[in-house]
């Protein structure tokens, strides 16, 4: 094989459709950096580097909102504080920033991709069934296959998450405006309508859930749910970590050191034969 095919299989391995980078050369989805800085905002430039192309108006301001919306929830979220013990055991922000994002899985951070799972579920299930009866039937299969908690649903700290209402309404104008075609939004409320009925009380949704309508209501796939969550996210845990750099805590552990733990092992014993 000669030089030039070598240096063509290389470039093949490394294929992308997403940026083009030369010497003095800098384009990403076709469009030079030199006019897209100073002229499109960063959720637009999320969209461009995962969807190819730039959001309209109304896109943007969805995509907008849902990040804004999920930037933090206090230190006693796990990956917030796990971002502020990794600072005071040393690490630097981004070795803090990534111990934080890790924890970012299917319990804590994946509910949204679960939501737009769940919702689209329902919407197959459309085919055949009034909306109500494929949200049971998708709530069943749920519940039956995956996890006994409902994804997007209820929320251990609030009785009714303010960040949804404000979430669903956007989404409700971009419906009547047709930006979205509604979809998801009424899979999302299916739902919350059938749990009401067999729980006899309201399960509202929660910050997951609301911005799970929006990624499915923009197109994107479910495990871009959790990564653009991730995005957002990241934003409190750089804002967490910073400010515990300022602050004279060393090897922070979960508690503050006046408070024990539990012991739930042996009790107290001798090593066999010593005296």
């Amino acid at each position: 094989m000669s030089e030039d095919e070598l240096r063509q299989q290389a470039a093949r391995w490394w294929r992308t459709s997403i940026c083009d980078i030369a010497p003095g050369r800098i384009a990403y989805r076709g469009y030079p950096i030199e006019e897209l800085i100073g002229q499109i905002s960063f959720p637009a430039m999320i969209w461009l580097m995962l969807r190819g192309d730039l959001p309209t108006v109304a896109q943007e301001q969805l995509l907008q909102a849902a990040l804004v919306a999920s930037v933090d929830h206090g230190p006693h979220a796990p990956s917030i504080a796990i971002a502020q013990m990794a600072v005071s055991c040393g690490l630097p922000l981004n070795g803090a920033m990534a111990s934080a994002i890790n924890t970012l899985d299917d319990v804590h951070g994946g509910a949204g991709e679960q939501a737009v799972e769940l919702y689209e579920d329902v919407l197959r299930r459309c085919e055949g069934l009034e909306i109500d009866e494929a949200a049971a039937a998708a709530i069943d299969h749920f519940t039956g296959t995956r996890s006994k908690y409902l994804p997007g649903f209820g929320h251990r700290f609030h009785p009714v998450d303010p960040r949804a209402a404000p979430l669903l309404a956007l989404v409700d104008v971009a419906v009547s405006e047709g930006s979205v075609n509604g979809g998801h939004a009424k899979a999302a409320r299916a739902i919350e309508r059938v749990m009401q009925q067999r729980k006899g009380k309201l399960i509202s949704m929660n910050i997951d859930g609301a911005t799970a309508v929006i990624y499915g209501e923009l197109g994107f796939a479910p495990p871009l749910a959790r990564g653009i969550f991730c995005l957002s996210r990241a934003v409190g845990i750089l804002a967490h970590a910073w400010e515990q750099t300022g602050r004279k805590d060393r090897n922070k552990g979960p508690m503050p050191k006046q408070f024990g733990y539990q012991y739930e092992g042996q009790p107290r014993r001798a090593l066999s034969g010593s005296s």
